[in-house]
């Protein structure tokens, strides 16, 4: 088993983290417990009562943060005509078609989020196998196929976050970056837990939100009291 650094050691020296504390007090720790010297990205962990084997209990959408992640985005969009200017002036950092597929069949893939206008979909499949499985293809349930090309890359340069259930009932997500703060963090978090809820599927039994973990990139765990989120989503 890998041991802790000593700056890890001297952050959580004392603190309890078994405890299950406020949502502001838990990001008040991630905060404190904080020592890398780049700017951590502050990461929320949420443990659904659903069983992901069942396609009606698959929990996967997107939410535009509030504050946004505080990453750069590189967006690149499928697309031709009339829409690719649209992509251009909306902020798309490439914007093409089959120059596109050319360019990632011979291995290029400097771009974070894609998106395709649905006519663009048949050009676009022919590197699927390519974008699959990093999580890189156009997805119509996550808005990225579609053509409101300019809403769409404004979203996501603005801090759109994807995020899906694992095998384990569990949605990992970055909400921001250490430096935004308790407030916009706390903002963001609530902003994610919300999207969580409207999300809940019918067939789900039982507590649907079972435990919520708050951490920093290098730092510890904090655990939050679902119940008292409850009290403070819409």
């Amino acid at each position: 088993m890998p041991k802790h650094g000593k700056k890890y050691r001297n952050k959580v020296e004392g603190v309890d983290r078994s405890a299950v504390r406020t949502i502001d007090d838990a990001l008040k720790q991630v905060l404190e417990a904080s020592y890398a010297s780049f700017d951590e990205t502050v990461d929320i962990a949420v443990k659904l009562g659903v069983d992901p084997r069942h396609a009606d209990q698959m929990v996967r959408s997107s939410v535009v943060l509030p504050h946004g992640t505080g990453k750069v985005t590189r967006v690149l969009v499928f697309a031709k005509g009339p829409k690719e200017a649209e992509a251009l002036e909306a902020g798309a950092d490439f914007v093409g078609s089959d120059d596109l597929v050319e360019k990632i069949q011979g291995g290029w893939l400097e771009f974070d989020k894609t998106v395709a206008t649905p006519d663009m979909m048949g050009t676009v499949g022919k590197i699927g196998r390519i974008l699959g499985p990093r999580n890189l293809m156009p997805n119509a349930k996550l808005g990225t196929v579609t053509f409101d090309i300019a809403n769409v890359v404004k979203d996501i340069k603005g801090g759109k976050v994807d995020f899906r259930v694992d095998k384990a009932g569990i949605v990992h997500a970055g909400i921001g970056k250490v430096s935004f703060g308790a407030q916009k963090l706390y903002e963001n978090a609530i902003a994610f837990i919300e999207r969580l809820i409207q999300l809940k599927p019918s067939t789900s039994k039982g507590v649907y939100m079972r435990s919520i973990s708050l951490s920093s990139t290098m730092g510890p765990g904090f655990k939050v009291d679902t119940l008292d989120v409850r009290t403070r989503v819409k």
